[in-house]
């Protein structure tokens, strides 16, 4: 037989407890001052002889929190013992948002001239330069694998970008102002990848971005997708204006003899 599930059993309220409201708001005016108590919102049970009363919090800034006052008593006691005396925040109470780390905090744009942004050494964006030809790493090794490490510790990089460091940009990039579901690039003339202003990039995320060399647009020295556009594609010419040609209106020659024939 499937065992049958353990049934919770609520415990009763101490009418003991559930009736000390006046020591309960006497624990938390000791606490937080005369004047800061407000009225009593009822009480939860926690425990067996265990009962918690809350009160409104009247102090300045603190609109929706409340006092939360734990009483218990020992068995066959009437006596009442304040177990603690807290101020929390109720269901509508104005609370500072979550804590974020200041590495999650700040944004591209806080970055000014002589800041800095420390990279901690367990970054997953990136691998030590060793790593940039290992097969297990990088799938798309080629032939010129081992010259693009040579070429690495030449330059003396201790880490490069990992696969997932890639991948992470490769998708900001895509999803950003500058792929394919940008506005501009619905009501634009044609693609990235059929303009002659796209720069290519070197390595995998050439498959899929480049750099746009037009100094007349906005893309102007950005990175930009393949199947972004915009309407300064070098494709798009200006059909020339064709005016009608107008005769001269007739003169009289004032210079030349001219006949004149009269009726």
């Amino acid at each position: 037989m499937p065992a049958t599930p353990a049934r919770t059993v609520r415990p009763r309220p101490d009418a003991t407890l559930v009736a000390a409201v006046d020591e309960a708001r006497a624990a938390a005016v000791e606490v937080s001052g005369a004047g800061e108590v407000g009225e009593h919102l009822g009480q939860r049970v926690e425990d067996e002889r265990v009962v918690t009363h809350l009160f409104a919090c009247t102090r300045s800034g603190y609109r929706g929190w409340q006092w939360s006052v734990t009483l218990t008593r020992a068995s066959r006691q009437r006596r009442v013992t304040v177990d603690e005396v807290v101020l929390l925040p109720g269901g509508d109470a104005v609370v500072a948002p979550a804590w974020v780390p200041w590495s999650e905090r700040v944004r591209p744009e806080d970055l000014g001239a002589g800041d800095v942004l420390p990279v901690e050494d367990g970054d997953r964006r990136l691998v030590p330069g060793w790593l940039t030809g290992d097969e297990a790493v990088d799938p798309l090794l080629d032939e010129t694998a081992a010259r693009q490490v040579a070429t690495e510790v030449g330059l003396g990089r201790e880490r490069v970008l990992s696969l997932e460091g890639r991948d992470a940009a490769a998708e900001r990039w895509y999803d950003g102002h500058h792929g394919p579901t940008a506005a501009v690039t619905v009501a634009a003339p044609g693609r990235c990848i059929g303009c002659g202003f796209l720069v290519r990039v070197a390595g995998p995320l050439g498959l899929l971005f480049g750099v746009c060399a037009n100094g007349n647009v906005a893309d102007d020295g950005r990175v930009v997708s393949l199947d972004h556009g915009c309407g300064g594609h070098s494709d798009v010419r200006v059909p020339p204006v064709r005016l009608d040609q107008h005769l001269p209106e007739p003169v009289i020659d004032t210079v030349a003899y001219e006949p004149l024939v009269w009726d």
